[in-house]
């Protein structure tokens, strides 16, 4: 099932609220854990949602938690997560610490991880 997509770090109005408003730490974590498949891709995956997956490249791998959204709001072949420390792992130093990413796209390779 190993297959290369783009992946796209986002952020996310949730993101400034957890940090700013007392959220705990934990919520913010579990968010940018999260990653954001399209549900048409999902099933030609064979992913379900709360299927973890391994995210890597020639930088880094991490493993995270997926979630479908309807094509109208992910297009096909995109993978998209919240920036955050895993998706830090993935980013060459030049781009990690330097602010959002706005448009750094990665070509990762995705693939399910059996537990």
């Amino acid at each position: 099932m190993p297959e290369t997509m783009i992946l796209i770090p986002v952020r996310t109005s949730e993101q400034g609220t957890a940090l700013n408003s007392g959220k705990l730490k934990e919520a913010y974590i579990i968010e940018t854990s999260m990653l954001d498949v399209n549900t048409e891709d999902m099933q030609r995956l064979g992913l379900q949602e709360g299927d973890k997956v391994r995210l890597s490249n020639e930088i880094g791998t991490i493993v995270v938690t997926c979630r479908g959204k309807k094509p109208e709001d992910l297009p096909h072949g995109l993978l998209a997560i919240p920036y955050g420390p895993p998706t830090s792992q993935l980013m060459d130093s030049e781009t990690y610490g330097s602010g959002m990413p706005v448009s750094k796209h990665m070509e990762v390779v995705i693939e399910k991880v059996i537990v």
